[in-house]
């Protein structure tokens, strides 16, 4: 369409454009053969596409939605090529699923692997640079959990698929409060501070010989430390 052709009080062409007016009764066609292959696409690919997907489960959706989406708005567009782009990613969907599930080699680099976030009560702070997770999210979501001082965790995974799982300690141990720092009226309700001093940063225990205010963190760093917490028996 050239310049001269475009003008805002056009609304015929802004509601109907310039195709045919029986293009309309067409797209009620190509729009059902589209939701039918994308439905059967799914299927094929399997369960995992209307879960939490991976990355490479993402790009095949992606990939998907775009080789369908051209036929359903230009006319001089046909089905077919969509359906031969919809079978080649279900093909290649298809090999990396039955390859992954026997090589644990082949699964990590398509996949990737997990990470651990929390071990044993204190934050991974390597892993959350590498993997770009703030404390602030860990805490979010340990607090998702139910959970409201790092001494209730064993293990918080950051799975392949970009979701958290996560593995109470059988054995609680006093550890650095998740809760926000303004909710203190909370916090001392269900908290009680112990004579444990741990990182206020990442939550890691301060050397019980060491007197020094100032001595550093192993873990992080930081030089900022705080009693930590159990919670208030009832």
């Amino acid at each position: 369409m050239r310049e001269y052709e475009i003008k805002l009080g056009d609304l015929h062409r802004i509601l109907f454009g310039d195709v045919p007016y029986h293009f309309y009764m067409e797209v009620i066609l190509r729009i059902s053969v589209v939701y039918l292959l994308l439905m059967v696409s799914m299927r094929l690919m399997g369960k995992r596409m209307s879960s939490q997907l991976s990355r490479n489960e993402m790009a095949a959706v992606a990939s998907l939605a775009a080789a369908i989406g051209v036929p359903l708005m230009s006319p001089e567009r046909g089905l077919l090529p969509a359906i031969v782009i919809a079978a080649v990613i279900i093909t290649y969907q298809m090999v990396i699923a039955r390859r992954a599930a026997v090589d644990r080699k082949f699964e990590s680099i398509t996949q990737d692997k997990f990470d651990i976030i929390v071990k044993d009560g204190v934050l991974n702070v390597k892993t959350m640079v590498a993997t770009r997770i703030s404390r602030a999210r860990v805490f979010a979501q340990l607090r998702s959990q139910g959970i409201s001082h790092l001494g209730l965790v064993s293990r918080l995974y950051f799975e392949a698929g970009g979701f958290f799982s996560f593995v109470n300690n059988p054995d609680p141990q006093p550890g650095l409060s998740v809760l926000p720092e303004w909710d203190t009226q909370f916090s001392d309700e269900v908290h009680a501070i112990t004579d444990v001093m741990v990182c206020n940063y990442c939550g890691n225990r301060k050397a019980e010989h060491t007197n020094d205010e100032n001595v550093r963190c192993e873990n992080c760093n930081k030089d900022e430390w705080t009693g930590a917490v159990r919670l208030v028996e009832v």
